[in-house]
């Protein structure tokens, strides 16, 4: 039996596509192909893609965010980020129906090396939808829910912890708690889907299918995670939730993946 987001000879597959762009969000994807054009040019430019929910067609009028990627012929340098900040700044005011863009920069040689053939690599590969130039899925391998994708994904938890605390730690409650609980709550329920993901055999993105597929191998974890889904859906400045998803679920997360998958190999 193929396992959900599977494709039928059991590889991952590719979860977004130009079709699945709602009309609404159809006049902000034209002007981001378009911008990144002017901006960047065939010179310096790859390829771009979208990635998110705008591609998988489950994105809300001004809620969610516009999410690309842009693959660069070189490293990406200083006036590259620069161009890129513009670019998001320009396109979020233009454009009311979405919360918030971001762009993401990597060279090409990053993107297709070995070092991440299981994590940036798939990312392209499986979840970014073309947008610009040439697809470097074609370049790319197919991809199964092993453990090595696990790992090689989300095996770096650990390294966040320290981070998150110093954030909740420092920060006011109106001043970036909303952030910082959108972005911890993601990445657990994230990292808890792709820790059952080799025995659930399959792939989602969705936050509450991901909560649930972790939820029956750990049942005695499975409230915090479904909090964190929540959290992740509607963001929260109560540090009461954040210190337990920050100094309870999170270690204890980051503990049990590391048994399972063991730990990502470490980046420059």
């Amino acid at each position: 039996m193929i396992g959900e987001g599977l494709d039928e000879n059991g590889y991952i597959a590719r979860e977004g596509s130009p079709e699945r762009v709602a009309a609404e969000f159809a006049p902000v994807v034209d002007a981001a192909r378009e911008r990144i054009a002017a901006a960047f040019g065939p010179a310096r430019l790859h390829s771009a893609y979208l990635y998110g929910s705008i591609p998988r067609g489950t994105a809300i009028p001004g809620v969610s965010d516009l999410d690309l990627l842009l693959a660069l012929r070189h490293k990406p340098t200083p006036a590259d980020r620069a161009g890129a900040d513009a670019l998001e700044a320009a396109l979020d005011s233009a454009f009311p129906q979405v919360n918030g863009v971001g762009v993401l920069l990597f060279g090409t040689d990053t993107l297709l090396s070995e070092l991440e053939r299981h994590d940036l690599g798939w990312f392209v590969a499986c979840l970014c939808t073309p947008l610009l130039g040439e697809d470097l899925a074609e370049q790319l391998p197919r991809y199964r829910p092993t453990s090595l994708l696990a790992r090689e994904t989300n095996g770096d938890l650990a390294l966040a912890l320290p981070r998150w605390r110093e954030r909740l730690a420092a920060t006011a409650p109106d001043g970036g708690l909303t952030a910082l609980s959108r972005a911890v709550s993601r990445r657990l329920v994230r990292t808890g889907f792709t820790l059952v993901m080799p025995r659930w055999n399959g792939w989602t993105s969705d936050l509450t299918a991901s909560a649930e597929a972790f939820a029956a191998h750990y049942p005695d974890r499975a409230e915090q995670m479904r909090l964190a889904a929540a959290v992740a859906r509607t963001p929260t400045t109560d540090r009461a939730v954040l210190a337990v998803l920050i100094d309870d679920l999170a270690p204890w997360l980051a503990a049990e993946y590391t048994a399972a998958h063991g730990e990502k190999a470490p980046r420059p």
